[in-house]
Formats: structure tokens, C-alpha cells, sequence
């Protein structure tokens, strides 16, 4: 980071809102983790296709925490296939996406591994190549792109 001023790069907390607009994903809550490499996203019921000579993959998405009531069906090419550990130790083969990312208010190209994450508390894990040189994270604060309104029970 030699050539950039820490005025250049944004400030995120620990967990934030992401939209992923090429996906049809209006918000999916994202922790921030530096001690991962990739980015992951939340997927279920993935399918490979292949069409005109590229592989894509269909899934879904719960895009909130604790609600399996609402998904949303994607589509999007393969850039490739890559080993990915988990936390646990696991090795893992998972499809590789290039997808559009905006956090608060920055809009990004980011690449996503699919992986069920229904065990884990968050549906989207951001790691360090999509923030590198882009923002300096916050592990005191969250939410510096602010809350979503919530709608009022009636």
C-alpha cells in the first residue's frame, strides 16, 4: 500500500450491509475477516449448466440471517474452480464468481466462492482480497454504511 494515502481508502466496520445488484441481492449482512483470503457467499441447491460453451451455476440464496422463508434464485458464470479451507479444517472444491459488490456506497467488482453457510452466523463473508487497498476496517464498530429501515409490525 505504498502508493496510497489513508485518505483514499474508505472505513467499513467488522460486519456491514452488501448489496450484490448483478445477483438480485437488495441487502445481505457481510462480517468482515481479514484472516481469510477469499470472500464466500451463502448458496444452496447449486447446480452446474453449461451453455454455449460456458459453465455457469444456478443456486439460491437465504440473503437473511435466521429467515429460510425468503431465497433468491441466481445465475452468474464460473470463472473457476478453487480449493478453499474452512475455519474448521475442511477442505472444500467450490465455484468461484465474479459478482458486483456496493458497500457503502462503493461499487466493486469481487470474487465469491459459493458454500453453504447455513451453520454459520453470517451468510456472506467478506476477506481481504475484496478489501485490500480499498478500506480499513473498524473491529470496534459495524454498520458504517447504517441500518436498514426496518418495516413496522402491524
Amino acid at each position: 500500500m505504498s502508493k496510497l494515502s489513508r485518505r483514499t481508502l474508505r472505513v467499513i466496520g467488522w460486519r456491514e450491509w452488501v448489496a450484490l445488484p448483478d445477483l438480485g441481492i437488495r441487502r445481505i449482512k457481510a462480517k468482515i475477516d481479514t484472516g481469510a483470503r477469499s470472500s464466500s457467499l451463502h448458496a444452496f441447491d447449486v447446480k452446474t449448466i453449461h451453455r454455449d460453451g460456458q459453465t455457469r451455476v444456478r443456486f439460491r440464496v437465504h440473503p437473511l440471517q435466521r429467515d429460510l422463508r425468503r431465497s433468491v434464485a441466481c445465475e452468474a458464470d464460473v470463472l473457476e474452480y478453487r480449493w478453499v479451507r474452512s475455519s474448521t479444517g475442511h477442505a472444500q472444491r467450490r465455484p468461484v464468481i465474479v459478482t458486483t459488490m456496493e458497500v457503502i456506497g462503493e461499487v466493486r467488482p469481487i470474487e465469491l466462492t459459493l458454500a453453504n453457510r447455513d451453520e454459520m452466523g453470517f451468510r456472506m463473508l467478506l476477506g481481504r482480497e475484496a478489501i485490500r487497498a480499498r478500506f480499513w476496517v473498524d473491529a470496534g464498530k459495524s454498520y458504517y454504511g447504517g441500518q436498514p429501515k426496518r418495516k413496522k409490525k402491524k
